[in-house]
Formats: structure tokens, sequence, C-alpha cells
């Protein structure tokens, strides 16, 4: 269970509101890719909070609301399939992230930022590997991602029935190829990712 060891290294070293930061959606051939910060008050453990990837989509929706009441702040924002188009995924999800943080309605003066890069952000902010699965903070805001998105894909599921977003939430599976296949793209698909499906047609 994540726990609070990189928050209390941050606030040894001064820094008294430190957020958490997580994406969903880096991977997807279709929609924007999201990404969340959260401020948790000190030493909040909520029971059941983990790597989003680890849960169940119900246990993730019945966290979703625990985790937006327990923090005190929270913070969801995306990137565009535009944008995804025109930066490329890696800086798409970096602006998302920044979106995230500065949105937060309490300032942070820190951010953990799950996985090996961090955005261009005004506050000092570190990279966690693993975040998700080692920092109380960095699990919440990937709940918190996860099911933004895929209730964003649930939605698109009843615009676009045909391609079944529903099923696969935008990801690379083998019923998402074949609709792409027999359907073509669509507006919310991201046409970089699709070059080696459509070459095979």
């Amino acid at each position: 269970m994540p726990d609070f060891e990189y928050e209390l290294s941050a606030k040894e070293k001064g820094y008294k509101c430190i957020c958490g930061v997580d994406e969903a959606g880096r991977g997807p051939l279709a929609g924007p890719v999201c990404a969340a910060a959260v401020i948790l008050p000190p030493d909040t453990i909520i029971e059941g909070v983990n790597d989003s990837k680890k849960l169940s989509e119900k246990k993730r929706e019945a966290l979703f609301d625990v985790v937006k009441a327990e923090s005190l702040a929270y913070s969801i924002a995306f990137a565009t399939v535009e944008e995804i188009e025109e930066l490329n995924i890696l800086n798409a999800t970096m602006l998302a992230m920044k979106r995230a943080v500065e949105g937060l309605s309490v300032k942070a003066d820190f951010a953990m930022i799950d996985g090996n890069k961090t955005p261009d952000l005004d506050i000092p902010c570190q990279y966690v590997i693993k975040g998700d699965a080692n920092s109380m903070s960095i699990a919440a805001a990937s709940i918190l991602a996860k099911v933004s998105r895929d209730r964003l894909c649930y939605n698109y599921a009843e615009k676009y029935p045909e391609y079944m977003f529903d099923k696969h939430k935008g990801y690379g599976t083998k019923l998402h190829r074949e609709m792409i296949l027999k359907y073509g793209p669509c507006d919310i698909h991201r046409m970089s990712f699709l070059t080696k499906i459509l070459n095979k047609k």
C-alpha cells in the first residue's frame, strides 16, 4: 500500500503543501490524456487507495468520491487529441500535468510526479518512478485521472457507438483495432498512433 515516505521527505526539506500528480491515457489510440493533482491533509491514509491499475473499475469508482472528499485540494485536467498530435504524447502529458497542478484551488509548493520526467512547473518538483504504488498522494491522483478518463470514454461510446469505447477505453485491443479497420478512424482517434494499423489495411 502506498505511504508517505516521499511526502515526509519533502516536508523535511521545508515544503508544506505537497501535491501528487499522475496521468491516465498515454497509451490509447483515441481520446485525450488526463492528469490529476491531489493535495492530501498530512498523514491522511485513504483505505483502499492504490495504483489505479491494481484496482477494479468498481473500486476505483467508489474511491473517486472519497479521494475528492478527503483532499485539501484536487484538480483534473486534459490535453486534447489535437494537442497530442501537435506536441507528441509525452509533451501533451506534461501539459496536462501542468494544467492539473496549476488548477489546484490551494497552491502547492512542491509536486511529486509519477514517472521519470517532470513538467515545466513554477514550483519545485521531483519525479517518482512507480509513484502510484509508493506515494499516497500520487496513488490518489491516479484514481482521479483514470476514472475521469474512463467516464469520458463512456460518453464517447454513446457518441460513436460502432467503436465500443466503453469496452476498451480507447486502448489498442483486438476489438478496437478491428473496429478501426472496419469503420476507419473517427474524430477522436490519434492519427499518429494508427499508422501501423491503417498500413495493414
